[in-house]
C-alpha cells in the first residue's frame, strides 16, 4: 500500500512491491518483473481504494441478498438446506483441491479412491449396477442418461425409437434434455390425484418410444404408488424408464429407484448430499444405470487393478464419450463423499425421515389458509395454491414478496405448471420445529393480510433494500461492470 493508503501492492520476489495502476514508475517496475511479456497499453480503469473499503463494500452487498445461512429458505424442489462446514473443509484439503487433472493416476490415488468409493455408495443408495460421476449438473445427468438410452436402442438396431414421454408435472429440464438429445417429446396429463395417468401412458406407448422420464416423488411431492407397474408397461413397449433424482432426499435409506424398475437416474449430489442447490454452481449430477446400460457410460472410468491400484480406462467401444472435461466437478463430489461418510446408512435414512416429517408438519400448520389442489400425503415437499388469495386481489408472487418482510425467502412460485398460483414449499431436514413454526405463522399472517389489507401484500416488500424490480429485464440485461466514468 502506498503512503496515502489508497492503493494495494503485490509482493515480488526481491521483497519489494509491484504497485498497481496509480503509482509512479508502475510500468517500469512491471516491465522489469515481467520481461518481454505483453503488457496493457491502456490502464485498467479500476478504482484505487483501501482494503477496508473493499471489505465493507462486499459485506454490504452480502447483506442485501438472502442465503441459506441467513435464515429459512423453503425453495421447493431445490433443497436449500444447511451445508455442513466440515464438508467444505474436506474439499479444501490440498490433496483434493490442488491436484492437476493431467497428473498421472499413480500420483492421485487418494482422489481416485474417494471417487471409486463414492461410486460404490451411490450404487448401493440407488439400487443400480454402475455409476458415472462425470456429469457436472442435474440437467447434464439427464442428458447423459438419455444419450445412454439412445445408444442402447441403436445397439439393438432400434434407431426409430426417438420419442420421450414426460408427465405434465415434470421439471422443465426433462423435455429440454430430451430435445437436446435429438428426441421428440410427448407430454401426458397427470390424473386427478396428481400422479401418472396409466391410461394416458398406455396411449402414448408405441414402437417409437425410447423412454419415459419420471420424477419420484414427483414435483408435487407425491410418491408414485404405481411406479413398478409404470416401469413394467414401458418395458413391455420396448422403452427405458428414467428417474429424475432431484428428490432423492425423500428416498435415502428407505427406497431405491433401481428396485422400483428404473433403468437410470441422476443424483443432484450438490443438493442431496451437502451443498445447497442454486447460486450458480458448481454442481455434480452423477448417473446411475442398470447393467444393460453400463457399456454406454461416459469415459474415462475408474478401474481397480489386481494389486489395488486405480487407473483411468478409456477402452469402452460403446461409450457415448465424454460429457464433461476430465472427471467432472470434483469439489462437489468430495463434499458428497464426506456427507455420506459422516451420516452413514442410519444417518441417511434419518435425513429422509426428518425431511418428510418437516414437510408434513409444516403443511398441517398452513393447509387451512391456502388451497391444496392435490390432497395426497406429500413426502419431502408440498405444493399449495394461492387461488384463494388471488380472489382477494393477491397473487402467489405477492405472497412470496411479502414473506421477505417477515424475514423469510420465498418458496418456489408458479411451478409445477399444473397448479395455478403455485407455492412449492420444501422445508428440508435441517430446519428446527421453531423455524417451521415461525414460517407457518408468517404464512398465516399473510393470508389474513390478503383479506384485511391486500394493498400491504401487493406492495411488498417494504423492508427489503430494493422494491419490486423488473425481473425479466434484470435477468436479461445484467449490469455488473465497473464504469470509471460513473455511467454504469
Amino acid at each position: 500500500m502506498n503512503e496515502e493508503g489508497l492503493i494495494f501492492s503485490r509482493q515480488v520476489p526481491d521483497g519489494g512491491c509491484l504497485p498497481l495502476p496509480g503509482d509512479e514508475d508502475t510500468d517500469a517496475q512491471a516491465q522489469a518483473l515481467l520481461g518481454d511479456a505483453k503488457l496493457r497499453e491502456e490502464p485498467t480503469g479500476l478504482p484505487d481504494v483501501p482494503e477496508w473499503e473493499v471489505v465493507r463494500h462486499f459485506t454490504r452487498l452480502s447483506q442485501r441478498n438472502w442465503g441459506v445461512d441467513m435464515g429459512f429458505y423453503p425453495l421447493g424442489s431445490c433443497t436449500m438446506k444447511h451445508n455442513p462446514r466440515l464438508n467444505e473443509a474436506v474439499a479444501r484439503l490440498p490433496g483434493f483441491a490442488r491436484i492437476h487433472p493431467e497428473q498421472h493416476p499413480a500420483q492421485v490415488q487418494g482422489i481416485l479412491r474417494l471417487m471409486k468409493t463414492l461410486e460404490q455408495a451411490l450404487i448401493e443408495i440407488s439400487g443400480m449396477d454402475a455409476v458415472s460421476l462425470q456429469p457436472p449438473a442435474g440437467a447434464q445427468g439427464e442428458l447423459t442418461a438419455l444419450l445412454c438410452f439412445r445408444a442402447y436402442h441403436h445397439s439393438r438396431g432400434d434407431t426409430h425409437r426417438t420419442r420421450i414421454i414426460v408427465p405434465d408435472s415434470s421439471h422443465g429440464t426433462n423435455p429440454a434434455s430430451a430435445a437436446r438429445c435429438g428426441m421428440t417429446v410427448h407430454t401426458i396429463d397427470s390424473n386427478a390425484e396428481g400422479l401418472t395417468d396409466l391410461a394416458a401412458l398406455d396411449a402414448a406407448l408405441d414402437e417409437n418410444v425410447a423412454g419415459f422420464m419420471l420424477t419420484n416423488p414427483n414435483t408435487l411431492g407425491l410418491f408414485e404408488p404405481q411406479v413398478e407397474e409404470i416401469c413394467a408397461r414401458v418395458h413391455r413397449a420396448g422403452g427405458q424408464v428414467y428417474c429424475d433424482g432431484a428428490n432423492m432426499n425423500a428416498l435415502l435409506g428407505v427406497s431405491r429407484p433401481g428396485d422400483m424398475g428404473f433403468d437410470a437416474l441422476h443424483f443432484n449430489v450438490h443438493k442431496t448430499f451437502s451443498t445447497p442447490h442454486g447460486g450458480g454452481g458448481p454442481g455434480a449430477g452423477p448417473v446411475a444405470v442398470q447393467a444393460h446400460l453400463q457399456p454406454f457410460l461416459p469415459v474415462p472410468r475408474i478401474v481397480e487393478d489386481a494389486d489395488g491400484t486405480l487407473t483411468l480406462d478409456d477402452d469402452h467401444p460403446e461409450t457415448i464419450g465424454k460429457v464433461h472435461s476430465f472427471m467432472g466437478n470434483v469439489g462437489p463430489l468430495v463434499k458428497a463423499y464426506a456427507y455420506i461418510l459422516s451420516h452413514g446408512a442410519d444417518g441417511l435414512r434419518e435425513v429422509t425421515e426428518r425431511a418428510v416429517l418437516n414437510a408434513n408438519y409444516l403443511l398441517s400448520r398452513v393447509r387451512e389458509a391456502y388451497e391444496l389442489p392435490y390432497r395426497g400425503q406429500p413426502m419431502h415437499e408440498f405444493v399449495l395454491s394461492a387461488e384463494k388469495q388471488k380472489a382477494a386481489g393477491c397473487k402467489a408472487v405477492d405472497v412470496a414478496k411479502r414473506l421477505l418482510d417477515y424475514g423469510f425467502h420465498a418458496p418456489t412460485v408458479y411451478f409445477p405448471l399444473i397448479v395455478s398460483e403455485a407455492l412449492m414449499i420444501e422445508p428440508t431436514e435441517t430446519e428446527t420445529k421453531g423455524a417451521l413454526d415461525c414460517f407457518a405463522e408468517a404464512m398465516l399472517a399473510i393470508a389474513r393480510e390478503c383479506e384485511d389489507s391486500p394493498d400491504v401484500v401487493t406492495g411488498a416488500p417494504h423492508r427489503a433494500y430494493a422494491g419490486r424490480l423488473d425481473e425479466v429485464q434484470a435477468a436479461r440485461k445484467l449490469d455488473l461492470r465497473h464504469d470509471p466514468e460513473g455511467e454504469g
